[in-house]
């Protein structure tokens, strides 16, 4: 972790001073802009006023070519700033996640978040001070997408995370390359929803690829042009030829003129995002990779013609930029005179016909790489987490020092499941760390999942569905309780159990919202049921009296934390600890929050 703080900050420092390396060539070559603007123009003047034409025009030329020149520097430069902007703005937010302050990154994926998911939501996989928000490092719409669902799915089998595993473990080391995929990526400053364009570019113009319709729409704006030439240099030719082609041009302009325009608009709204895409493909294309996994992502790039993708999408990049200039004044006259916007279609239905079937594969490709990347940060970053061992067949899990990822500072604990129990029941006073460390259980398996590392010194599991029951609210649109809610969600647990799913269960607090007398035999006819089937389970409650299946269930066991006081103060250490818990803090919690007790059989300080 210190190594990859000194990393990034080396990076920063290297990053600022190449942008003020940059911004002193830019403001050089404004200076030398005016400079040469200026004395070009006196000397124009001069040259003029004295009419030496022949002069004037040598110096014009090369006034104009050192000027576009100078411009073409600035641009240079200024596009380079930019980048190492990126790239400073990348590290810095590196160094932020190592601090513990990544909570403040702008993208959370909220938008994500779903009541009805299976453990989404108890185990902060989105919003605030989640673990979408501490990972990712997606731009793209399918980069986010991606990761989003290796978040929140669980693999069909072991080798399927196997071979993530070793295309993240290849990644992790290739910082550079990943801050540079993602540096292209915000050349775009906000990518839009790429699902119009796919539609767009895997949809033919019929019409505009028929040969008689290309043949006329490319020779009628030469016809017309030869034409006016011709017009000019024999004045006896009548030039209303030229007027009536110019005429039949313009109608032909007017002809579906908003749909076309509408076409042509949706490209230029992508300029900037398919530029950021075409310069990410290179980025991949012209990377070597050793995975069979990131080999096999890279391979699905080529077409029939073994044409590198970002080849393929530069052309469309350079159409899109083209299409920018629909906005100049000017075109207009050049539009009737040329056609442009027909020989924008043209082209537009020439690129599609060879490329746009690909661009949803390529967009998925760069999500893959982009998501994988993200997940590749944590092991670049926290070299003292592993990757999680697997084994097949019944419900496995043991883990040796295991924290919470999204925690800065995490107490870690050991956890086994030995046979033959298969729930562990957990008790403990208030703010104890029961929730805790359910949902720190919860989370490493969600990261042995997408294929990356744990926060543990060794955890090895089985392929399990995670569900869980901790956050339950009111739904008053849905007019449904907070019980009724929880019963939902228990519902959804004991139908995978009964269907005969290898589940791993998180229960927090089960049947809360009810009195005590309900709860604890709900509670236990739960349990029961519950360890008869196929799961694994943890499951923490306040209710001392669940404890005693422990005596009468062999496949129940009971683990709890416990608090300390200290100079009248109360003091938690959240080590987990075989047994039942022996004390209790909810009357100190009371005195503290005003409400005085007389007696506090609980009081141990």
């Amino acid at each position: 972790m210190k190594e990859a703080e000194q990393v990034y900050n080396g990076l920063i420092k290297k990053y600022q001073a190449l942008i003020a390396e940059q911004t002193r060539y830019i403001n050089l070559i404004s200076n030398l802009r005016l400079i040469v603007f200026l004395s070009g123009v006196g000397l124009a003047i001069y040259l003029f006023v004295i009419k030496n034409y022949s002069v004037l025009a040598s110096e014009l030329i090369i006034f104009l070519g050192v000027f576009i020149y100078l411009v073409y520097l600035h641009d240079r430069y200024f596009k380079q700033k930019e980048r190492f902007s990126f790239l400073l703005q990348i590290n810095e937010n590196s160094l932020m996640r190592l601090q513990g302050k990544w909570s403040d990154f702008a993208d959370d994926g909220g938008e994500f978040k779903d009541d009805n998911h299976p453990y989404s939501e108890d185990l902060d996989i989105f919003g605030p001070g989640s673990l979408f928000q501490f990972l990712n490092t997606a731009v793209s719409p399918w980069g986010r997408y991606r990761l989003r669902d290796l978040l929140i799915s669980t693999p069909k089998n072991i080798e399927e995370i196997a071979a993530r595993q070793k295309a993240v473990s290849e990644l992790a080391p290739k910082l550079n390359w990943r801050q540079e995929l993602k540096a292209q990526g915000l050349e775009s400053s906000k990518m839009r929803d790429p699902q119009a364009l796919i539609a767009w570019a895997d949809r033919p113009e019929g019409f505009y690829r028929k040969p008689a319709v290309i043949i006329a729409l490319r020779a009628l704006p030469i016809l017309t042009i030869i034409w006016g030439l011709i017009s000019l240099i024999n004045p006896n030719l009548n030039y209303y030829g030229v007027v009536a082609l110019l005429l039949i041009q313009f109608i032909s302009l007017k002809i579906k003129a908003s749909k076309r325009s509408k076409c042509l608009e949706l490209t230029h709204a992508y300029a900037k995002d398919i530029g950021a895409y075409c310069q990410m493909l290179k980025c991949i294309e012209t990377e070597q990779f050793n995975s069979v996994y990131l080999q096999d992502l890279k391979a699905r790039l080529k077409n029939t013609e073994s044409l590198p993708a970002w080849q393929q999408l530069n052309k469309l990049t350079k159409l899109a930029e083209n299409i920018a200039n629909r906005h100049n004044p000017i075109y207009s006259v050049f539009n009737i005179v040329f056609l442009l916007d027909y020989q924008f279609i043209l082209a537009l239905e020439k690129w599609k016909e060879k490329s746009g079937h690909n661009l949803q594969t390529w967009l998925e490709v760069i999500g893959e790489f982009e998501a994988l990347a993200s997940l590749s940060v944590a092991q670049h970053d926290y070299p003292q987490w592993v990757l999680p061992e697997f084994i097949p067949g019944r419900p496995y899990f043991t883990a040796q020092e295991m924290g919470h990822p999204l925690l800065y500072s995490s107490v870690t604990n050991n956890l086994t499941f030995t046979d033959p129990a298969n729930i562990l029941l957990i008790t403990g006073s208030n703010m104890s760390g029961k929730s805790t460390f359910l949902r720190t259980a919860g989370i490493n398996l969600v990261l042995a999942y997408a294929g990356t590392v744990v926060c543990a010194k060794k955890l090895t599991c089985s392929l399990m569905a995670v569900y869980t029951c901790m956050r339950v609210n009111d739904n008053l649109e849905k007019r449904i309780s907070s019980f009724y809610a929880e019963l939902l969600r228990i519902k959804m647990v004991v139908q995978a159990a009964e269907e005969g799913k290898t589940i791993f269960v998180l229960l927090d607090e089960i049947f809360k919202g009810t009195n005590s007398i309900d709860r604890h035999t709900g509670a236990k006819a739960l349990l029961t049921k519950l360890s008869s089937h196929k799961l694994l389970g943890l499951i923490s409650t306040h209710d001392l009296e669940l404890t005693a299946l422990a005596q009468e269930n062999p496949r129940i066991k009971n683990y709890h934390f416990q608090e300390y006081y200290k100079n009248n103060k109360i003091c938690f250490d959240y080590i987990l600890r075989p047994g039942v818990s022996t004390t209790r803090n909810a009357t100190y919690l009371m005195r503290m929050a005003g409400i005085e007790i007389s007696d506090d059989p609980g009081r141990q300080w």
